[in-house]
């Protein structure tokens, strides 16, 4: 049985979210998405997110292409793949390449996890969102 995990913070959640799901979903046989704790988004990004994370696991819980949901608390995949025995790590194509992307592989590689790169979606984004929401406030703000 192929196990795929696709983690991610899904703050503002959108449809980039939804097409990373529906297509890891396609590429395995039970997904488990992994919902980045609002402590690992502060102390890994420096970011507190919008939706707090009970409201963001409930949120993908929910979605039809996901068998199950997780908080994720820890910063290193590697003690999640420990925990959750997956055969396949999913991320956006937009990690191919970097640094951050060639040492997930590498690490991967060395316990036999495949990573698959779904297409990022480009026209929508949270950092998209959050940008939008915090030139709102600060107009609103001002006035």
């Amino acid at each position: 049985m192929r196990v795929g995990y696709a983690a991610g913070a899904y703050d503002l959640f959108h449809i980039g979210h939804l097409n990373i799901l529906r297509q890891a979903k396609q590429r395995c046989d039970y997904l488990i998405a992994g919902v980045v704790s609002d402590e690992m988004l502060v102390e890994n990004k420096g970011i507190s997110p919008f939706i707090p994370e009970d409201e963001r696991l409930t949120i993908v819980q929910s979605i039809k292409f996901v068998d199950e949901a997780i908080l994720e608390t820890v910063p290193d995949k590697l003690d999640t793949w420990s925990a959750l025995r997956f055969t396949v790590y999913f991320k956006g194509d937009d990690w191919r390449g970097t640094p951050k992307g060639i040492d997930l592989e590498h690490r991967f590689g060395e316990v036999g996890v495949d990573i698959e790169y779904l297409p990022y979606t480009l026209h929508t984004s949270s950092t998209k969102l959050r940008h939008a929401l915090d030139n709102f406030t600060r107009v609103a703000g001002s006035q």
